[in-house]
């Protein structure tokens, strides 16, 4: 278990710093590269992790869209006090922005949607934080795994999107630790927030 656990973590790793690196230059585009790194995630979630705890209801959709909707709201405020705290707040967040120029709004929705933001959450919460839960605790598995989600983007050199995966990764872990039988809710909230905050209504 621990074996393929650290594993998937450093396979995690590799592709976060390739995809993310600026000494590392895609032969193709990078939500190419996003898409099939997320299916690799998956595939090591639902090989070594099992099937996932996911129960679709109306209940669960509900949850999922109002939990995108509150991170959403959270993004909004800290955007506005990250401009006003560092002059590099912006031009950080452009940079981000611009990884989708040039693609079509629609082909990177459906990206988000279908196949990163569900992927991601499978293998960080369903897979990752399951099995540190399992073996250790609650509490070290939240923590573990925040610092793991949050460090792989340390590649980047961006601060901006180092913290905005640090403030992902607590409110997805958060919530699975206070409610880890809704991982449907979480799935999907991380896969609407995605879209939202990258094409619909982005910052």
């Amino acid at each position: 278990m621990k074996k393929n656990l650290v594993c998937s973590l450093m396979v995690a790793t590799l592709l976060w710093f390739l995809m993310f690196a600026p000494v590392v230059t895609l032969p193709f585009g990078f939500w190419w590269a996003m898409s099939g790194s997320a299916v690799i995630l998956m595939a090591l979630a639902l090989g070594f992790g099992g099937k996932p705890p996911l129960h679709f209801s109306i209940n669960e959709i509900n949850m999922g869209v109002g939990f995108a909707v509150v991170l959403w709201c959270i993004f909004w405020v800290g955007d506005k006090v990250a401009e006003w705290l560092f002059c590099f707040a912006r031009p950080q967040i452009d940079l981000i922005y611009s990884m989708k120029d040039g693609q079509d709004p629609l082909w990177v929705s459906l990206a988000l949607l279908c196949v990163i933001g569900p992927a991601e959450e499978l293998f960080w919460r369903g897979y990752v934080q399951r099995t540190l839960w399992a073996a250790y605790s609650p509490d070290k598995a939240f923590v573990i795994t925040t610092a793991v989600y949050t460090l792989v983007h340390l590649p980047s050199c961006n601060f901006m999107l180092i913290m905005a995966a640090l403030v992902c990764g607590i409110v997805w872990g958060g919530l699975y630790r206070l409610m880890s039988n809704n991982l449907t809710a979480i799935v999907l909230s991380h896969a609407i927030w995605d879209a939202s905050a990258f094409v619909w209504h982005p910052f």
